[in-house]
């Protein structure tokens, strides 16, 4: 049988949002487990979250605690292409890599992706990223707040090897300027 944190992690809806006041699901659920947390801190997940993670922890459902934000429809994030400068700084926000494009390029997000986190929002220099209710695109048939909950499992795995990849282009850099610094002293 998993662990608690693990079996709290399966139910969160993986945004990685950090509206919970945590840096992504994962430690929110190690915080819930550990009894740091309350199971209200989650607007994504929003009533329903909270109920399926009271009746795993036996616990009475609490409304969403108002400090962490308040459920909304399920939004995604849309670009409006034409004001993009392709700065890049959404795509390095996005915690499951939802957003495509190049420097200088115009970027997009693949919609089937967004978690609808809004971390792409603060860092963008030109403000030309709208958060969208899913009906708002003719999507709500398609994804809605059982969706996201469902896909929580798609988003984990997204977010995991964004982790995974962005830690070995660290390790390669690391690698790189070592021998850089090994070059230079034998040089010297």
């Amino acid at each position: 049988m998993p662990n608690l944190a693990y079996q709290i992690d399966a139910i969160l809806p993986q945004t990685q949002c950090t509206k919970c006041g945590y840096q992504g699901c994962r430690p929110y659920a190690e915080a819930i487990a550990s009894g740091e947390a309350d199971i209200n801190q989650c607007p994504p997940g929003g009533a329903a979250g909270i109920a399926a993670l009271a009746a795993l922890l036996d616990r009475a459902a609490l409304p969403l605690n108002p400090r962490n934000g308040v459920e909304q429809d399920v939004r995604v994030a849309v670009i409006r292409e034409a004001e993009c400068i392709g700065c890049t700084k959404c795509i390095q926000a996005c915690p499951v890599d939802a957003i495509v494009g190049a420097n200088k390029l115009m970027h997009t997000v693949l919609l089937e992706d967004c978690t609808g986190c809004d971390l792409c929002i603060p860092p963008c220099p030109v403000d030309c990223i709208d958060m969208v209710p899913l009906a708002a695109l003719g999507l709500s048939e398609r994804r809605g707040r059982d969706d996201l909950l469902r896909r929580s499992a798609h988003y984990r795995v997204a977010f995991e090897q964004r982790n995974e990849r962005l830690e070995r282009r660290r390790l390669e850099q690391l690698s790189r300027l070592n021998q850089l610094s090994a070059n230079l002293r034998a040089e010297t």
